[in-house]
């Protein structure tokens, strides 16, 4: 269970990192991490891949991520 949790922080990480490197694409027009690592080199591939994994693991896994960190969802009470 704790292993499973680690792995959340780390996903969560990496949609950070996703997050901002798209903002920064389309409000400035600047990749940072092909800016580090090369445009389309192996390594920021490997970034771009990594990164979307972590979304397909939290789309795939949300139910139990919330499980797993006691989340709570309810519907909101006006309807």
């Amino acid at each position: 269970m704790k292993s499973l949790k680690t792995l959340d922080i780390i996903v969560y990480g990496l949609l950070i990192i996703g997050a901002i490197n798209w903002g920064l694409v389309g409000v400035f027009g600047f990749d940072l991490v092909a800016f580090l690592f090369g445009e389309m080199s192996i390594f920021s591939r490997l970034i771009y891949a990594v990164v979307g994994l972590a979304a397909v693991y939290d789309l795939v896994f949300i139910k139990a991520i919330w499980k797993r960190w006691d989340v709570h969802y309810s519907s909101p009470a006006h309807t």
